[in-house]
């Protein structure tokens, strides 16, 4: 049997609409409705993140932490398959009862579901993963591959949808975008810089060379992901004003709040969401330059440049840095120079003609 393309699938849609007399559940306010109920599912995540980070876990599976977690999971799931089964009731087939763009999100939540089972037979031979172990353990593997999917669900609604532009269109897919980049920074929490504090006079796994090293290789990594999501929705939509300030401010609190603990964290977290604005404010430009790729190319180099510089910036009026200025220049540096070669991949320059 052949796939089904999205206009034909929207054909057997209507038409069970109208065989049916009723209106399929489906379309933006579901996607409003996951929106919300995904945020949840990735605010456990971060809560659990926060209580591993404080010591507030024992050697149990069964904490109030992860009983928030994988409640916030139920709902996605009973939320997808609910409406399946109304829009069965409806006269759908099964393969039209998912709404259009879910049907991953529900394999996501069979692999969360795979996932947490297997944590808790992992937990209970192996024990409590620590500190960087617990995120590349396989079964928290499983278990954000499940996220993902599941939270993206209104980004791909979104996707197929036409006609989409502006902030009433488009707010379900850019929290879903929102979401991902979260769960990717939480997978990688330890090169995050309000995580591990990179750079700090206090925080001598960086003062050596092997940490330095550690430390501007994480920062590249931060502005890859950062930017490499910013520029999937770019390839895709005129974004709105204030949207780059939810993408990467919403993150940005996320992650000084998993580890609240410097007293400084405010400082710190308050610069980066400064440079965020100003970063929203370089991208409203470099749309306006569309179709020309000189504006995207520069927001690419700048916004991550500057998101770490006011980082190192308001470091060195609080903890301080051993690092010389040579290295915090470079740190600076190389992370824009990460996202403008990224920028290459989601824009390549035209081919020329071929020598005949």
């Amino acid at each position: 049997m052949g796939v089904l393309t999205n206009d034909t699938q929207s054909m057997e849609r209507q038409q069970v609409q109208a065989k049916a007399g009723a209106r399929l559940v489906g379309g933006l306010s579901f996607d409003y409705a996951f929106a919300v109920l995904a945020a949840i599912f990735v605010g456990g995540l971060f809560l659990d993140g926060w209580a591993h980070n404080h010591g507030r876990v024992d050697d149990s599976f069964f904490t109030p932490w992860h009983a928030f977690f994988y409640g916030g999971f139920g709902l996605t799931a009973i939320f997808l398959l609910g409406t399946a089964g109304i829009n069965r009731t409806r006269g759908a087939a099964w393969r039209l009862a998912i709404p259009a763009g879910y049907g991953l999100a529900l394999a996501g939540s069979a692999i969360f579901a795979a996932g947490g089972v297997g944590d808790l037979v992992w937990h209970t031979l192996f024990g409590i993963e620590e500190d960087f172990e617990a995120l590349v353990s396989p079964t928290h593997l499983m278990l954000g591959v499940g996220m993902a999917l599941v939270v993206t669900g209104p980004l791909r609604a979104a996707w197929r949808r036409s006609g989409s532009r502006g902030w009433r269109d488009l707010a379900p897919a850019l929290v879903s975008a929102t979401l991902l980049l979260s769960i990717f920074t939480f997978f990688m929490m330890f090169s995050h810089p309000l995580m591990s504090i990179i750079g700090g006079r206090m925080h001598g796994e960086f003062n050596q060379e092997t940490g330095q090293v550690a430390g501007v290789l994480s920062l590249m990594i931060d502005a890859a992901l950062l930017t490499g999501v910013v520029f999937l929705l770019l390839r895709r939509w005129t974004l709105p004003p204030g949207a780059l300030t939810l993408i990467w401010g919403a993150n940005t609190v996320a992650m000084a709040i998993v580890n609240w603990e410097v007293p400084y964290a405010w400082t710190l977290l308050g610069a980066m969401l400064v440079a965020v604005l100003a970063g929203d404010w370089l991208l409203w430009r470099a749309q306006a330059l569309l179709p020309s790729t000189r504006g995207l190319r520069i927001f690419a180099f700048v916004a991550p440049a500057l998101l770490f510089g006011v980082y190192f910036l308001a470091l060195l009026q609080t903890e301080g840095s051993r690092w010389s200025i040579h290295l915090i220049g470079g740190a600076i540096f190389l992370p824009g120079v990460a996202a403008l070669l990224l920028s290459y991949v989601a824009w390549p320059p035209d081919l020329p003609a071929r020598d005949s």
